[in-house]
């Protein structure tokens, strides 16, 4: 659903061509409400939905999905809260919220490059929390608030230094990209250094962190990332007039009266904290931030950015990795992050096939 917000709407509807507006009267507020995108994220929400029930209901011992839901309203008996609310639920709980985030900050910087191979693994958000949560696993922290924190410290960090390496009186998507590119390859070269002057015991759980792993989640991790998502994502909200409005070229976007740069820097500034809050709970989840938005936007059709149903896409994206990284092999788990750089990659080559045909980032 694409929508773009800034105040209640209290008034009658419009219908132009391909959506209802909903507008507030005397002011420029307003809502674009597609029903094409309205369908997909509802279809969206109870595949969500029904991804994270299953993922609640296989493990060692299957459970019905009936009893996974009644322990989810807890009407169910002591065995089954146990299993469902003491170990399964806070894993599948950082998987909803961990794709949801990658999958939004996808949608961002996607959308405010104007390119779709920018997503913040690729870039280098990802890589730059990944660095500096290895730091902090390496110096004894691994829960709490403090590996948020230096997750989002290195995001954050990483995200200033591309925007001032890509800057030459004012900065573009172009840019962003290929400076990130080395960004990221420089993060990438630190963490490598921080493994090989770690234990041996503190490298095998770093690198197990940095392939993207759902095991061992509880309630821990949880917190900070809802937390996390509950300040963001309307700030994301609030922000997509702006993303709609890069989207149209800086000069368009100028002479429509959008601060251009202050608008690329708060954008760039939330898709980073969304992206580090979600590797900070997960690890650098590959591809999510990469495909997520691209199948949204095929789902939901142009215009507009479909922040919502990328995130949603994410969500059923990492649960439905996770549950297939746990059973596709008898007697082994796979880490979700192997499961989805599997089905990203493909996807990767296909859009830099996709770029070298029409000449151009997209």
């Amino acid at each position: 659903m694409t929508t773009t917000p800034t105040a209640p709407p209290v008034e009658e509807a419009a219908r132009p061509a391909g959506g209802l507006v909903l507008r507030v009267p005397r002011t420029r507020a307003s809502w674009i409400i597609r029903p094409r995108g309205t369908l997909v994220s509802l279809l969206l929400v109870a595949a969500v939905a029904l991804a994270f029930v299953v993922s609640l209901a296989l493990g060692e011992l299957d459970l019905p999905l009936a009893d996974v839901v009644r322990s989810l309203f807890g009407d169910a008996d002591p065995a089954t809260e146990l299993v469902i609310q003491g170990l399964r639920l806070p894993r599948a709980l950082v998987g909803l919220l961990c794709g949801a985030a990658f999958g939004l900050a996808g949608a961002v910087f996607q959308n405010l490059t104007r390119n779709p191979l920018a997503s913040p693994d690729v870039i280098g958000i990802s890589a730059g929390a990944g660095t500096a949560a290895t730091a902090g696993m390496l110096l004894g922290v691994g829960s709490g608030i403090a590996l948020p924190t230096f997750a989002l410290t290195g995001g954050l960090a990483a995200a200033a230094l591309i925007y001032a390496l890509a800057w030459k009186s004012g900065t573009t998507g172009y840019r962003i990209v290929l400076v990130g590119i080395g960004v990221a390859a420089l993060c990438t070269s630190a963490t490598s250094y921080l493994l090989l002057k770690a234990g041996v015991y503190q490298a095998q759980q770093a690198l197990m962190w940095l392939t993207g792993s759902l095991n061992a989640r509880d309630w821990e991790h949880v917190r900070p990332l809802a937390l996390a998502l509950a300040v963001l994502l309307p700030c994301v909200l609030l922000l997509a007039p702006w993303l709609s409005g890069l989207q149209l070229g800086d000069e368009t976007a100028r002479s429509l009266g959008l601060p251009v740069q202050t608008a690329r820097i708060a954008l760039l500034v939330v898709g980073a904290a969304l992206a580090s809050f979600a590797t900070a709970a997960a690890g650098p989840v590959a591809f999510v931030a990469l495909i997520a938005p691209q199948i949204a936007l095929r789902l939901t059709g142009p215009p507009g950015p479909s922040l919502l149903p990328s995130a949603l896409v994410g969500s059923l994206v990492v649960l439905a990795g996770d549950v297939v990284g746990r059973h596709i092999l008898p007697g082994t788990e796979l880490p979700v992050g192997v499961v989805t750089g599997v089905l990203g990659a493909p996807c990767l080559l296909w859009l830099l096939s996709r770029s070298n045909r029409t000449g151009s980032g997209g």
